[in-house]
């Protein structure tokens, strides 16, 4: 059964940064996609940055200031998030998608932008 453990996430002043953590495990396989994406009161859940091999996609709201990556054992997918701004207030949910089209959601973190 896939696990997918978050961290990172916490609350922090405008102009600041976090760094949030997804790890995978319980398959033998590595994902061949991993993305981020938030939810905000209110609103839909929306695209922040997913990765592929030999890809990188950012929501235009983040592109400069956030940064999709992962680990060499392509388990683990970390978003930098810097120049934090009160718009980026959202839980953010981490998204595992396999070769075999299965795909698992993270258990969501929250992330609080102060102004």
């Amino acid at each position: 059964q896939v696990r997918l453990v978050e961290s990172g996430g916490g609350s922090v002043q405008s102009g600041g940064s976090l760094r949030l953590s997804c790890a995978a495990s319980g398959r033998s396989i590595s994902p061949n996609f991993m993305g981020w994406y938030r939810q905000a009161p209110g609103k839909q859940r929306e695209l922040v940055a997913t990765i592929t091999s030999d890809r990188t996609v950012y929501a235009d709201a983040v592109k400069g200031r956030f940064t999709i990556s992962t680990n060499d054992a392509k388990n683990t997918v970390y978003l930098q998030m810097n120049s934090l701004l009160p718009e980026d207030t959202a839980v953010y949910y981490c998204n595992v998608d396999f070769v075999d089209s299965s795909w698992y959601w993270g258990p969501g973190s929250q992330v609080t932008v102060l102004s």
